[in-house]
């Protein structure tokens, strides 16, 4: 099961257990987020594609903490 969501202008394909960087977000860390703005939903052989977004379809998931790029 996977699913593409949108959040801070960029589509990002997330799956249980993945870690991705976001852009930044005002939220503690160790907080839940909700992201319902889901553009596609595979779960098993069936997909599900929003236009643009799929209604009543959300991605929680934890906020780990501010990560800072490096130095240019």
């Amino acid at each position: 099961m996977y699913a593409v969501i949108e959040t801070g202008s960029k589509q990002y394909k997330v799956a249980k257990d993945d870690i991705i960087l976001i852009e930044k977000l005002d939220v503690k860390a160790g907080s839940p987020v909700k992201l319902d703005k889901v553009l596609l939903a595979k779960e098993g052989n069936s997909i599900h594609v929003g236009t643009p977004y799929l209604k009543g379809s959300h991605v929680i998931c934890e906020f780990l903490g501010a990560v800072r790029g490096d130095k240019l």
